[in-house]
């Protein structure tokens, strides 16, 4: 009883401090929202998927400080793409292009909210709903009831280049709440870049209806801040044959929550989701996936890689679920921790609960230091030791960014992350 009136007073306590639009297409979704929020109330670390993530720098009622993030050199930069920009959770219409593209139809929610007959009334809060059982997430529901903006994609046919979305941190204590919907249509494609720190607190949340046929490609490189605490949520649906791919890269940050749910409706669908982190020091670093095979013949990969050192923690914590019925599932899932110190943990909760007898489903996870034989082997060759350690390293990665189909914005996720591993060799 004292637990549940912790989570109820965490939950009042957030509540106090933000707004929730009024009417619009939304409304329903919103009101549906708050009362599942109220029963469920704001998590705690006694909570079972939040037993190695404190959630207190996301329950609390303002955000820590965090500095604003530093210039970097841009990602992704000289690709042709539609870039849209967010600035500490707010849309920044003079950095951003014009939206108009063939095949797609992009509005921003705050706008779309006063239609009543918008396309994405069906979608938004839908998914995120669907994905409460049977595990609660309540910063999803949290997102849905209060979000004032986002992005409203509607994808008809082959985008001709990918739409960037790129979140910039103004302010150090700002609390950025965003929620986008991505309806991918019979036959249609589309890539997304995600890139940046939406706020000193990011609440991001993402639903992908993905119909038959349909491509959903989605890079998210997070930005480099120390004192990032962020929580996001992705929610897909995938129809017959279609294919939903995920890659995220993270790097630094005192707080990180990525979440994927996924759920095959359609025969033959793919979905592979995949992460790299690499943290230094004050990183607490947390991968939470639950796959849901409710169709036949449908393909699920959770590919997890993370790289620790000076006391950082890497949480993982993936589940496979195949209803009765998915007959042909092929459910694969690793995630893998490679320490470069005694003092980082890595704490993994791989998950398997399957209903068919006709499938092929896999995890493993594991944990260790750097091969000394392949370390050896590099430096009797003339490589110098930190040289050698980041070619192990990246060579420990590349399972993850593998997953990402297209080679040249590989090519660019692999160079970041050698940047990254350059700058903090020897320390």
């Amino acid at each position: 009883m004292a637990q549940l009136q912790a989570k109820q007073d965490a939950l009042t306590a957030r509540l106090a401090g933000l707004t929730a639009p009024k009417g619009g297409f939304s409304h329903d979704a919103r009101q549906a929202a708050f009362a599942r929020l109220a029963q469920m109330g704001l998590p705690g670390r006694r909570d079972e998927y939040w037993r190695y993530t404190d959630p207190a720098m996301l329950n609390a009622v303002a955000p820590l400080e965090a500095d604003t993030l530093r210039v970097e050199v841009p990602i992704f930069e000289g690709k042709d793409k539609l870039r849209l920009v967010f600035e500490d959770g707010v849309f920044d219409a003079a950095a951003s292009d014009d939206m108009a593209m063939a095949g797609i139809e992009i509005s921003l929610l705050s706008q779309a909210d006063a239609q009543d007959l918008h396309w994405a009334k069906a979608l938004y809060g839908t998914l995120e709903a669907a994905g409460q059982t049977p595990v609660a997430r309540p910063f999803a529901s949290l997102n849905t009831a209060v979000a004032h903006e986002g992005l409203l994609i509607r994808v008809t046919g082959k985008a001709p280049r990918p739409i960037h979305i790129s979140y910039r941190q103004k302010s150090s204590t700002s609390d950025a709440i965003l929620h986008h919907c991505i309806k991918v249509e019979a036959g249609a494609d589309l890539t997304v870049l995600e890139t940046g720190i939406s706020g000193a607190r990011s609440n991001v949340v993402m639903e992908a209806d993905i119909a038959a046929g349909g491509k959903l490609h989605h890079i998210r490189p997070q930005g480099r801040s120390h004192g990032k605490q962020l929580v996001t949520h992705i929610f897909a649906r995938l129809a017959a044959e279609s294919l939903f791919k995920s890659f995220t890269l993270s790097m630094n940050g005192r707080m990180t929550r990525n979440e994927a749910v996924i759920e095959f409706t359609g025969d033959d669908a793919q979905a592979h989701v995949a992460g790299a982190a690499v943290g230094d020091g004050a990183f607490h670093h947390d991968d939470t996936v639950f796959i849901t095979h409710d169709a036949l013949r449908c393909e699920s990969r959770q590919v997890f890689k993370k790289v620790l050192k000076n006391g950082a923690v890497g949480v993982f914590q993936g589940k496979i679920l195949v209803k009765a019925g998915a007959q042909k599932t092929d459910g694969y899932q690793i995630s893998q921790a490679l320490m470069l110190d005694d003092d980082s943990q890595f704490l993994a909760k791989p998950e398997l609960e399957i209903y068919a007898d006709d499938v092929v489903c896999s995890h493993g996870s594991t944990s260790g230091a750097i091969d000394e034989a392949a370390l050896f082997y590099l430096r009797s060759r003339g490589v110098p030791m930190r040289t050698a350690q980041s070619l192990l390293v990246l060579a420990f990665l590349a399972e993850a960014i593998a997953e990402i189909e297209d080679q040249d914005l590989a090519e660019d996720i692999r160079a970041r992350m050698e940047d990254w591993l350059s700058r903090h060799q020897g320390k």
